[in-house]
């Protein structure tokens, strides 16, 4: 389908993202460019993506669910920014006015860039890893995820950390000549299905990079995690 003058369509890779990002926040604040990015109201998780689509203006949706369903009203449909406060949903001769959310409204991440304030644990976790680890937790009903360092290995654990007889699953994932126990609760990784450079802070802060780098995700860890010397 031709694109009408100044009209937008997103891609179904853009779409899927943020399918990912309205279960990190329901809201979300689009800014100019081609970088969208969202934190958690707890915000102990942070997203940002490079995506191929470039946004002329700010503006706020509080229901990012609810505009994701809008648009799937439509078959092919493209966004028309023309007005202040509101973008039109239109394909053929259908229309939807979807109203934008003051940005007051909104849990917004910081303007600045995060940094890891350190890099203690380093690995590659992959898609079939993620799903089995994922999966594991499911059908278990643990809510921990633990990145162990002990007897020069890396592994990552499902369980309930507080019940000692709880079933769990690992997996292997490097080596290491440290010894720690960094907790994630299971929720918060709330990552689409991909390829991951891993990188974790023993300050109680990973990194989750894609492979292609354009996906980044921020999680925090347990207070309750460990790191020795």
């Amino acid at each position: 389908m031709k694109l009408q003058e100044n009209n937008m369509q997103l891609s179904q890779k853009t779409l899927s993202l943020l399918k990912n990002f309205s279960g990190i926040n329901q809201s979300i604040l689009f800014k100019g460019g081609n970088k969208l990015r969202t934190i958690s109201v707890m915000k102990n998780i942070l997203a940002e993506v490079q995506v191929d689509e470039e946004f002329e203006r700010d503006f706020g949706i509080y229901d990012l669910n609810q505009f994701l369903n809008a648009m799937s009203l439509y078959q092919d449909p493209q966004l028309d920014f023309k007005n202040d406060s509101y973008v039109t949903i239109l394909e053929g001769k259908s229309r939807s006015k979807y109203f934008f959310a003051d940005p007051a409204v909104i849990v917004t991440p910081p303007d600045k860039s995060i940094t890891l304030p350190s890099e203690d644990v380093c690995f590659e976790l992959n898609t079939q890893q993620l799903d089995k680890l994922l999966k594991a937790a499911a059908v278990y009903g643990v809510p921990d995820l633990s990145v162990v360092g002990e007897a020069g290995v890396v592994k990552l654990v499902v369980r309930d950390k507080k019940n000692e007889t709880s079933n769990e699953y690992s997996l292997i994932v490097g080596e290491t000549t440290g010894t720690f126990t960094l907790n994630f609760k299971v929720e918060n990784i709330k990552i689409l299905p991909g390829s991951y450079e891993v990188v974790i802070s023993r300050k109680l802060l990973s990194r989750f990079q894609s492979e292609d780098k354009n996906l980044t995700y921020y999680i925090a860890l347990e207070p309750d995690s460990t790191y020795e010397e």
